[in-house]
């Protein structure tokens, strides 16, 4: 008897940003003041499943990763539980601590720096995500590039992560696929592998830059036709369905088949904007919501405009 499947499992990294509003970001052996500081959810499958139950979605939230035995990783883990995310698969470890970022804001710019601790992510491996026992739709991968052990290639050029979604793949699983904007050339070794098996490839303009070799800006505007290209090649390269590359100006959502849909940014006032940090995640959740209830790319939340703003709301208020 065929299964139906129903929810999304999101695994890879669980991160507590620690974020510090700063009045200058220092020269080397300067000093900068510290003039507010907060802590809260980091790395995508955190971010996605809770930006899901803050959005209301009526199909179950699964997690799997790892966090330290620690402060962090409780708190962590009980944010999950108040927020209906399944965590029987999110262990607590003693090798090594709860990842962090330190994430530095300059207060009159909004500039950012990032000072990132792996931790216990480093650790993640296959055995982690029990796929079998699982019924959910989607298992949503997090972020590729930041993840030791599932980055680790083989002698066949192959990455831990991409024997992940060829396994959830043929258990009859939908994949998605997130990958972090590192300033390296790994991308072209690290990501291509994974993409044979993946149903649906989130990116910014700079990662789909950075694994095509397109620059996909005209100055710092963004360039439609490059974006296209760029989607047709990962297409070539694998990715099974969507291919959906994002930047602060909108979106473009590229079909296998051809199809195409672009969504410009909602202009938000000012005031209503919490902060932009994890928007990429929170559109990502949106898409995924309308992806997992089969809706056409066109009527998926993130992809509507009047749902762009609320999602980078509830991504800065987190």
């Amino acid at each position: 008897m065929k299964t139906t499947r129903r929810g999304v499992m999101a695994g890879g990294n669980w991160v507590m940003d620690q974020t510090k509003i700063i009045d200058r970001f220092p020269h080397q052996d300067g000093l900068a003041n510290v003039l507010k500081e907060s802590r809260g959810n980091g790395g995508s499958p955190y971010n996605i499943l809770k930006d899901l139950s803050k959005l209301g979605v009526d199909f179950p939230l699964y997690g799997v990763g790892l966090v330290g035995n620690d402060s962090n990783g409780n708190f962590i883990l009980e944010d999950c539980r108040q927020h209906g995310i399944d965590i029987s698969a999110v262990e607590a470890v003693d090798e090594k601590a709860t990842s962090y970022t330190d994430v530095m804001t300059v207060k009159e710019t909004g500039r950012r720096t990032f000072f990132h601790q792996r931790g216990a992510n480093s650790l993640l491996s296959r055995a982690q995500f029990n796929l079998k026992d699982s019924k959910a739709k989607i298992l949503h991968l997090g972020y590729l590039l930041l993840l030791d052990e599932l980055d680790r290639l083989d002698e066949e050029n192959r990455t831990q992560a991409s024997y992940l979604l060829e396994d959830a793949l043929h258990l009859g699983f939908k994949t998605s696929l997130d990958v972090v904007s590192e300033n390296s050339e790994r991308f072209r070794k690290i990501v291509p592998p994974a993409l044979p098996f993946t149903h649906f490839l989130f990116l910014n303009e700079y990662e789909a830059g950075k694994i095509t070799g397109l620059d996909l800006r005209v100055k710092t505007s963004p360039n439609l036709e490059r974006f296209k290209e760029a989607a047709e090649l990962l297409l070539a390269m694998g990715v099974k369905e969507w291919v959906i590359i994002h930047c602060a100006q909108g979106a473009l959502a590229y079909h296998k088949s051809g199809k195409c849909h672009v969504q410009g940014s909602l202009k938000v006032p000012e005031k209503d904007i919490a902060g932009t940090s994890g928007a990429g995640d929170a559109f990502a959740a949106g898409v995924l919501w309308g992806l997992h209830d089969e809706k056409p790319m066109e009527e998926c939340p993130s992809c509507r405009g009047v749902y762009c703003g609320f999602l980078l709301k509830v991504a800065g208020a987190l």
